[in-house]
């Protein structure tokens, strides 16, 4: 099936927003990522129908979640995802895509390029880094992150950079209660609190949203550098 056809299928079924602009935005996006993972691995997932619902679609799910205007920092974006489908969808946005990986972000910055996408860019760093630099620390609305860690790993990661009242998305699996029971010490010891888990359906994948608010500043000396987060994590 063409690709805007079966796009605008499930973009209409999960109810997100799907006129020709996005549409043909999605396509740039989609044929970018082929081409460039024939090249360099960004992603294992080639099949079409499987792009769009494993990548763009799950990418989405937490649209509703995030306001107009919020300023979105995406932890370790890879090849952009949730940043961009979440960008197009929601053009307002301004957002910060963060990866480690230099071809990785120098992909992101050409999609951002192509799409002519304002208030948006990556950057090549650790998110440990970043997080204690005065521009990025405790000064955004919502953080992301998609298959990048386990949760009180990723709890480290990304609290450091919300400011009070922001909130935290992390994609999650099924394992996402698991992950919960182990971060509950890196939810609090770092400024956070669990609003909720909101579960959802694709296809045959179950997908989770775990959505923790900062109630209180982060103690300066976290994020751990040097890796710490992952080897000793916050238990």
């Amino acid at each position: 099936m063409q690709f805007k056809k079966e796009l605008k299928i499930e973009l209409q079924k999960y109810s997100f927003k799907h006129d020709d602009e996005i549409l043909n935005m999605f396509d740039i996006y989609y044929n970018l990522l082929i081409e460039k993972s024939k090249q360099f691995n960004l992603t294992a997932i080639t099949e079409q129908s499987e792009i769009i619902v494993k990548h763009f679609i799950d990418s989405l799910l937490a649209e509703k979640k995030i306001s107009e205007q919020a300023y979105l920092i995406d932890i370790g974006s890879g090849a952009g995802l949730p940043a961009i489908p979440l960008k197009i969808i929601k053009n307002n946005l301004k957002v910060v895509a963060v990866d480690s990986v230099n071809k990785k972000v120098n992909f992101i910055n050409e999609v951002a390029q192509k799409l002519q996408l304002k208030d948006f860019r990556a950057i090549h760093t650790r998110s440990e880094d970043l997080a204690h630099e005065l521009n990025y620390r405790e000064c955004f609305d919502v953080a992301v992150s998609r298959a990048v860690a386990k949760l009180n790993v990723l709890c480290e990661y990304a609290l450091p950079f919300l400011k009070i009242g922001g909130i935290m998305i992390a994609y999650k699996s099924v394992e996402a209660n698991t992950e919960l029971l182990e971060a509950k010490t890196a939810i609090s010891k770092l400024g956070g609190e669990l609003i909720e888990i909101e579960q959802f359906q694709l296809g045959e994948m179950c997908r989770a949203l775990v959505i923790i608010k900062k109630r209180k500043q982060t103690p300066a000396n976290f994020p751990r550098t040097l890796n710490k987060p992952r080897t000793n994590p916050i238990c």
